[in-house]
């Protein structure tokens, strides 16, 4: 299981790679030049998506709560995790 602070190591590092103004392929190559940073982006999201568990759901589903009132609902987003 990958620590929580290796992931958050992981989002920073794709962050920053995405605003960084030297990429390994320039931004400016027509139809080419933003797939090293999505393919970056999309590597950071597939650690962090393999890393939440039930607990993780639900301190999420809480949090949405807190933020946005009880009336939140995730069971649309809960179908298509499932699946």
């Amino acid at each position: 299981m990958i620590e929580p602070i290796v992931l958050k190591a992981i989002i920073v590092g794709a962050l920053g790679y995405f605003i960084l103004p030297l990429d390994i392929i320039p931004d400016l190559a027509v139809g080419v030049g933003y797939t090293d940073d999505l393919s970056a982006v999309i590597f950071a999201l597939f650690q962090v998506a393999l890393y939440v568990d039930d607990g993780i759901e639900i301190q999420a589903k809480g949090k949405l709560k807190k933020l946005f009132g009880e009336n939140v609902d995730t069971s649309d987003i809960d179908s298509k995790l499932k699946n």
